[in-house]
């Protein structure tokens, strides 16, 4: 993710092909491996039910296996769902199939009257100029449910692949893609001009008999290095074994399996509309906190207590 900036053009992070390339080699093999997927919409849809009123129109951004529209049926929010994914194995098999980029959201603006993205805004080069055409297609009032990972994501692997490629190769390589963190996402939303913006995150932790496995799930979630600096040649047998090893050392836990941390960063933001509410001028109140409180009111230079 490229941070809050006054330039134009996007820092590319990412490589988008290979973004593509992994999501629809993971469209291949079995959903078993997209738990998490299933997972984060479970918990976007739960945030749902705090909202009141009807969506009509869902755009289901990065839509994966396309569970997103059985589960607003099941919550009782029934919709037209549009399912989009850069993927062309995973946006048909959600209703209303459509190809294309989050960076290039082919709708017209105030068309749509609710965004889900479920674990697919991390992969975008163009985090602000994404969340900025997200907030031109919503209707006003429209709003924005999206699940994404964050910074701390894999940290345990992180450090145990750095380690093993220092000792087996004399030097090391970006092996996990760089995310956002929770005050980047926050100030991302404002900057797109969504009103009224949350971010708040969750960890959750998936333990695993070894290293080795959960890069077979990580494949099968298309969540494989896509960044433009990755070293491009195979990874060398002894580094993973190495890498492996170092994990279950520092990480394994009393029954032998290992932790991996995903941290997930939840952003709720709405397009903007007159029937909001809005914070009060500076000095338009009318009443006196002191009052409130039921306390007496000090001045400024007035100590409240004693000093040491």
């Amino acid at each position: 993710m490229n941070p809050p900036s006054d330039t134009t053009e996007p820092m590319l992070v990412f490589d988008r092909s290979a973004v593509r390339a992994h999501r629809e080699r993971a469209a291949g093999l079995p959903a078993e491996h997209r738990f998490l997927r299933r997972e984060v919409a479970a918990r976007l849809i739960d945030r749902l039910a705090d909202v009141k009123g009807r969506f009509e129109t869902v755009l289901d951004l990065g839509c994966g296996d396309g569970e997103m529209a059985d589960l607003l049926e099941a919550a009782g929010r029934p919709a037209t769902v549009i399912s989009l994914d850069a993927a062309r194995g995973f946006a048909r098999r959600g209703p209303r199939p459509v190809v294309a980029e989050e960076e290039a959201l082919p709708f017209k603006p105030a068309s749509i009257d609710l965004v889900l993205s479920t674990l697919g805004l991390h992969w975008t080069n163009d985090l602000p100029g994404a969340l900025l055409q997200i907030r031109q297609i919503l209707r006003p009032d429209g709003l924005l449910l999206a699940g994404m990972l964050g910074g701390e994501t894999l940290h345990e692997l992180r450090a145990a692949l750095l380690e093993a490629e220092l000792a087996e190769e004399s030097g090391a390589s970006p092996r996990i893609s760089p995310f956002a963190d929770l005050r980047d996402a926050g100030a991302l939303l404002q900057r797109a001009g969504l009103a009224l913006p949350v971010v708040d995150a969750d960890t959750i932790t998936v333990t695993y008999p070894d290293a080795l496995a959960l890069m077979r799930d990580l494949r099968g979630m298309g969540e494989t290095n896509a960044g433009r600096h990755r070293r491009r040649s195979f990874t060398r047998r002894a580094t993973l074994l190495r890498a492996a090893a170092i994990y279950a050392e520092r990480f394994a836990g009393p029954d032998g399996r290992i932790p991996a941390s995903f941290q997930i960063l939840f952003l709720t933001g709405w397009a903007p509309a007159p029937s909001q509410p809005k914070a009060l001028r500076p000095g338009s109140a009318t009443a006196r906190l002191a009052d409130v409180l039921g306390a007496p009111e000090r001045g400024t230079g007035e100590r409240t207590g004693r000093g040491v």
